[in-house]
């Protein structure tokens, strides 16, 4: 099945064949506003013409059947043609039988009309050559009925119509302007004394003169006013004994038409309506609709190619002759934009499923995109967040469940090539230095990894006095630690760390809810059960951990908490009610970040910057849809800068959150 895009480009599809380029589904063709397009005549529709031409036909059959009808009725008639010499040969006529008909001098409204005393001295004339008795009656009972005065009033009625109708049309109008013209030429003559100019001058200023020419310029103002094009809208017609559609639709230079075609057999076949385009703001056309003509263009019988090409450059009013769909066309329904924070990249180019690959959507994990139709559950039409008006047509991109079957079959053929392989030595890497152990509530105890598609998205503007944690996250090295301590130190009365929780005996010089909230194992235990602990560890057989309500604590009194946080704890916070804004510190190139660390008096080994590198890019890969912000760290004081700039934004402006949390 071969496709096509009314949408100025040719594009395709590869459907279940992968990267087959030649096969295209559907090809959406436009009309782009670019230099040097040009606006079509409309012509009237040649497909519509044989409609009213095949009706035409079908009336004069009609009357033609009538006629045969009456002539075999007609006893008088049937005997007239068995002697076609018998009467009398009118002069008139025999020229028109000798030859081409030669126009009348004056022209066809000079033509002479039919007079009663000519049609009733004719008669006179054709009684007195009758020989037949039967003849005379009829002619005589004729002579009656034009003696009539009901009759000489109807011929006299039809006389004066022919005689109008015969009239020429009057001559289109120069100008609307014919008084003032005549107002400027007296005003020229008043300093003319010949006799003529004084005579045109008396003239002109007749008031019965001006009168005429003010009732001229009003006619002429009507005349001379453009005709109206047809508006926008659909009539039903048949032909041949099919329902055809006639559809006008106004499209702008600048406006895609939004729809996408297919070629089954020799149809062209309206694919698909997409959101922003003329088509759908018209809603006159539908899919599965069969374009028969545009502005008096065949279609038929034509590829998508070359109906890209016919409508190019087509704007302004587009006339389309359709054949409707058999579908029954469901009743228009508003459909509810939806938000959706992608967690997966997309690139139409390298999709072969895609149906129109020019009206693919690409996007990057993280991207916010406005789902505006999910009419076809496997391609939904979207917008990417701050592109609406660079996007003038709704692309599309993968539904959640198509996207899921297609990457549960990805991952099941790569486990299968696996399993195909020779047997591996999987080898363990310990780290000696490691000294804490790290226990982590993740309340996710399916074994199978959960598909990442879609998270459904809301606006959430913080109030002023419960602000959102901040949590930044990072490979070590990177930074981050330094950059909350920063924050902590810089401005004290605005941020602060949440107190955390260990089973360790208070030492001198503690103080219990400052420097520790000092619990009993069994305690700590039970929290980390309830899933209350963000994260914690044991070191030297004593527990520590960060309660969620540890940092409750601190968005109570009014200042923001900053935390520095593992990845593995980031789906206990998003968990909790606490609304967090996790920004990842990245590091920079490996040689920037050896020369940040030489400052710090470290000196790492390549192996070791490689290490931190290729950490961070794990991180990202794995739980890069959860973080709202990334920093790279190639300055410490623009980091600073920056991650203020994010912290304050929150304040000033509505930021996308699940809606999860928001219920």
């Amino acid at each position: 099945m071969t496709t096509s895009h009314l949408n100025g480009h040719a594009g395709g599809e590869g459907g279940g064949r992968g990267g087959d380029e030649e096969q295209h589904r559907e090809m959406a063709v436009d009309c782009p506003g670019e230099l040097g397009s040009r606006t079509l005549p409309v012509r009237r529709s040649a497909q519509l013409e044989r409609i009213r031409q095949h009706q035409e036909d079908l009336r004069r059959r009609r009357e033609e059947e009538g006629r045969q009808l009456d002539l075999n009725a007609s006893l008088r008639l049937r005997k007239l043609s068995q002697n076609p010499h018998v009467g009398i040969d009118n002069p008139s006529f025999l020229q028109d039988s000798l030859g081409p008909q030669q126009p009348a001098p004056g022209g066809p409204q000079s033509q002479a009309l039919l007079e009663l005393e000519e049609l009733l001295l004719s008669l006179k004339q054709v009684r007195g050559f009758l020989s037949d008795q039967q003849s005379q009656s009829d002619v005589e009972l004729v002579l009656t009925l034009l003696s009539k005065s009901d009759f000489q009033s109807a011929l006299r009625i039809h006389n004066a119509v022919a005689a109008s109708m015969h009239q020429p049309s009057p001559p289109y109008p120069q100008s609307q302007q014919a008084l003032p013209l005549a107002m400027e030429v007296r005003n020229l003559l008043q300093s003319n004394h010949s006799k003529e100019g004084v005579e045109l001058l008396s003239l002109l200023s007749d008031t019965r003169l001006q009168s005429l020419l003010l009732a001229h310029d009003s006619v002429a103002e009507r005349e001379m006013e453009p005709e109206s094009q047809p508006l926008e809208g659909e009539m039903l017609t048949q032909w041949g004994g099919e329902t055809v559609k006639i559809v006008r639709i106004e499209k702008a230079q600048d406006v895609p038409l939004g729809a996408t075609v297919r070629n089954e057999m020799d149809s062209v076949i309206i694919s698909r309506i997409v959101r922003g385009g003329a088509a759908e703001r018209s809603g006159l056309l539908s899919e599965g609709d069969e374009i028969l003509e545009i502005n008096g263009i065949e279609i038929r019988g034509k590829d998508v190619n070359q109906v890209f090409d016919i409508l190019a450059d087509m704007h302004g009013l587009l006339t389309f002759v359709l054949i409707p769909s058999n579908q029954t066309k469901p009743p228009p329904v508003k459909e509810t934009v939806v938000h959706v924070k992608a967690h997966f990249d997309y690139d139409p180019s390298d999709d072969p499923y895609v149906p129109c690959r020019e009206l693919g959507l690409s996007f990057q994990k993280g991207d916010i995109l406005h789902i505006i139709s999910q009419a076809d559950p496997n391609w939904w039409q979207a917008y990417r967040d701050g592109d609406e008006d660079n996007q003038p047509l709704a692309g599309l991109v993968p539904g959640k469940s198509f996207q899921q079957q297609r990457e549960a079959m990805k991952q099941t053929i790569e486990e299968d090539k696996e399993s195909e392989k020779p047997g591996k030595l999987w080898c363990a890497k310990k780290n000696k230095r490691k000294r804490k152990k790290l226990l982590y509530s993740q309340r996710n105890d399916d074994p199978e990894e959960e598909i990442l598609t879609y998270e459904e998205m809301a606006l959430y503007h913080q109030p002023a006095n419960r602000k959102r944690p901040i949590a930044l996250i990072g490979p070590n090295s990177c930074g981050q630690a330094e950059l909350r301590q920063r924050l902590l130190n810089n401005q004290p009365e605005r941020f602060a760390g949440a107190v955390p929780h260990t089973t360790r005996s208070r030492r001198d010089g503690e103080v219990h809810g400052r420097d520790y909230h000092f619990v009993s194992r069994q305690a700590l235990e039970a929290e980390l059960a309830a899933g209350k602990l963000i994260e914690s560890g044991e070191f030297e057989k004593n527990l520590y951990g960060t309660s969620t309500d540890s940092v409750r604590q601190v968005i109570n009194t009014g200042k923001i908490c900053v935390l520095c946080l593992h990845t593995q704890a980031l789906k206990v916070l998003r968990c909790s009610d606490l609304k967090p804004y996790i920004i990842f510190i990245a590091p920079p190139s490996q040689e920037r970040l050896r020369t940040l660390l030489l400052k710090d008096n470290k000196n790492p080994k390549p192996e070791e910057l490689r290490d931190i590198i290729e950490k961070a890019r794990e991180m990202e890969q794995s739980c890069g849809h959860l973080f709202d912000a990334i920093i790279v760290n190639t300055d410490p004081d623009k980091a600073y800068a920056e991650l203020l700039r994010l912290i304050n934004k929150l304040d000033t402006e509505p930021q996308w959150v699940p809606c999860s949390w928001l219920r």
